[in-house]
């Protein structure tokens, strides 16, 4: 008598899913967890609750999958979609973190694992699913305004306060951010050039290194020479080196996120440095010069501030 194996939880074609009619605990995973998943292979599970109820979606503190490339899920993943909303939970991929848990806006949601042709992980993925009672899942709390709906001038000052283009993905959608990222540097239709070479896809413009050259040419603190006979006021001295390096705070305010007419560039935090340096006096009743090393101090600015000017 032949045994049949029992097969996997899900199929292998993409545009085809097992439903899942969720009346109690269950859990859905990839293939022969804990251990390394099969390569090449497409798992589909559409998890249908009740009208009246919505699911809760746990995973496994058991997690590996295939590592990001650029903090991107584009090899190996599993990826939630809440069905309801027509939108993507989250991505996720690699080991370093656990995934959080998450509930369902409706009564179904859609999980897809994927995987390629290299390096396949262990122990893959496990997610544990419940059901929950749409009052518990939806209590009456005031909801923070997201971004999409802040106005122009709230939205503008808070993405200007982030350092790169990942932040401001994570600020805009932090469970699908991955995804934006992906969509981000997909070339148009008019775009196609040698960066598709071997499937490998190089991005376009790198916004975060033209952020980072604004900032290097705005209001922050830079190197500036200044004289020391001048910046001590010591004309009855000769200073060796004559000029030495500080730090003083310059560049333009044209970014400047205070609503004003006019900004300038201001220290907010001074330190006061000692430099070592040859000083040349002449000595009184012309008996030529004193050479002494001595400790001149000299003003640092440590941090800057665009403020709106006084009138």
């Amino acid at each position: 008598m032949t045994t049949l194996m029992p097969s996997l939880s899900g199929v292998h074609d993409s545009h085809q899913e097992k439903l899942i009619t969720v009346s109690a605990e269950g859990m859905v995973h990839s293939p022969d967890f804990p251990h390394t998943y099969p390569r090449n292979i497409v798992l589909v599970w559409r998890l249908v609750a009740p009208s009246n109820m919505r699911i809760q979606l746990t995973f496994d503190e058991r997690f590996g999958l295939e590592d990001p490339e650029d903090d991107i899920c584009k090899y190996d993943f599993v990826e939630i979609e809440d069905l309801t909303e027509k939108t993507i939970l989250g991505r996720w991929c690699g080991s370093e973190s656990v995934p959080t848990s998450h509930t369902s806006k409706g009564s179904q949601v859609r999980v897809r694992f994927v995987s390629d042709e290299y390096f396949p992980s262990e122990p893959g993925f496990c997610i544990h699913y419940s059901l929950l009672p749409v009052s518990v899942s939806e209590p009456d709390i005031p909801a923070a305004v997201p971004p999409t709906l802040q106005g122009v001038e709230e939205l503008s000052e808070v993405v200007a306060g982030l350092s790169t283009v990942e932040e401001v993905m994570k600020y805009l959608e932090p469970e699908r951010w991955q995804l934006d990222m992906e969509e981000l540097y997909k070339p148009t239709w008019h775009v196609l050039g040698k960066s598709f070479i071997h499937n490998k896809k190089a991005r376009g413009a790198d916004l975060n290194l033209l952020r980072e050259e604004v900032r290097l040419y705005s209001c922050s603190p830079r190197n500036f020479s200044v004289s020391l006979r001048e910046e001590l006021k010591r004309t009855d001295a000769i200073f060796w080196p004559s000029c030495l390096l500080v730090k003083r705070c310059g560049g333009n305010c044209a970014c400047c996120s205070h609503r004003c007419y006019d900004c300038q560039c201001v220290p907010t935090r001074v330190t006061k440095k000692y430099h070592e340096v040859l000083l040349l006096k002449h000595r009184s009743g012309g008996r030529g010069l004193q050479k002494s090393l001595s400790d001149v101090p000299l003003e640092h600015h440590e941090e800057c501030a665009c403020v709106c000017k006084d009138d």
